[in-house]
């Protein structure tokens, strides 16, 4: 047991990190039957697999009965996308779930609703600055997204965020290149109290990503993982397909220009993300029949092949000792 774990309330201090698009319900499910715990992404649940919200919550229930958790972007954006934001939250707490990761804001909001209700509240960070911002204001965790992560990556490697922010007396999770056991075990060493896993997730048979994608995971070595502005505006780490190579990794002249000033980058980042969230939902459904938009991190040098979640939670556990 990690602080983690206890607070939490479940076996394995392993998080199956919410992604967009590939967090169908099934894997959410799976992740925390095995004694981690799968985290929704509202959006993947609505717009992708499309479910009503609170359904897909009880669909989630039917499969287990464990801890699940809810991911909320708290990026200042379009009120109506606050609102709706704030409604999944509510639903969320209404249906008994009392662990949430934040990212990209500030996640004050969250923390105010969720600790009412006697929640937790972990908050994505790459660097000091960004977790001194939300340690004020009652942060109970944080997620430490390091250089080896797929997604929105960091620039530092996990034992450097780790001794970054130790002293701020809180439960670190290390989020990015974590593949395999060995690779667990080795962030419980450093004193992470727990890890948080995407990429290894996708390749699963309960995820439902298009199996082009989970094959490109089992194929790539980590050499292959490039970052890319075109998706949405900052680098994310993708897989470096023909279709990327073809088009390239940069934004254009204008899209860079607006996401440099300090009004119009938001609405840069809308434009972009509006883009990408079709963009990546072609890419699961139809695989290499369309642009091969694959987001994966470094991990994939250790990914070889498609497994149930519960081998893998499984294998993880006995690396606890």
């Amino acid at each position: 047991m990690t602080k983690f774990s206890d607070q939490v309330g479940i076996e394995v201090p392993l998080i199956c990190g919410a992604m967009y698009p590939c967090s169908n319900p099934e894997l959410v499910a799976a992740a925390s039957a095995a004694g981690a715990i799968g985290i929704v992404q509202p959006l993947s649940l609505v717009y992708v697999h499309g479910y009503e919200f609170r359904a897909g919550l009880h669909h989630i229930r039917t499969l287990t009965k464990k801890p699940i958790g809810l991911n909320i972007l708290v990026e200042k954006s379009v009120k109506a996308y606050r609102e709706r934001m704030e409604k999944y939250v509510a639903i969320a707490l209404d249906e008994g779930v009392r662990f949430f990761i934040t990212a990209l804001g500030n996640p004050k909001w969250v923390v105010d609703q969720v600790h009412a209700r006697g929640g937790l509240v972990y908050h994505d960070v790459t660097e000091r600055k960004w977790a001194e911002r939300v340690v004020p204001i009652g942060i109970d965790g944080l997620i430490c997204v390091n250089n080896r992560a797929g997604g929105h990556a960091g620039t530092k490697t996990p034992a450097q965020l780790f001794a970054e922010l130790n002293d701020l007396g809180l439960p670190l999770i290390c989020a990015g290149g974590i593949g395999d056991e060995a690779d667990f075990a080795a962030a419980l060493k450093i004193g992470f109290a727990g890890a948080q896993l995407g990429t290894r997730f996708i390749a699963t048979k309960e995820c439902s990503a298009h199996a082009d994608y989970k094959n490109a995971i089992v194929k790539a070595e980590e050499k292959d993982i490039v970052l890319t502005e075109r998706l949405t505006g900052v680098p994310v780490a993708i897989i470096n397909t023909p279709y990327i190579q073809k088009v390239g990794t940069k934004a254009g002249p204008l899209a860079r220009l607006m996401l440099r000033h300090h009004k119009l980058k938001h609405w840069m980042r809308l434009i972009y993300n509006v883009k990408s969230l079709w963009q990546l939902k072609q890419s699961l459904h139809k695989g290499n029949a369309y642009r091969e938009f694959f987001q994966a991190g470094k991990s994939v040098a250790k990914i070889k092949s498609i497994e149930p979640v519960a081998a893998i939670v499984s294998r993880f556990k006995g690396a606890l000792g």
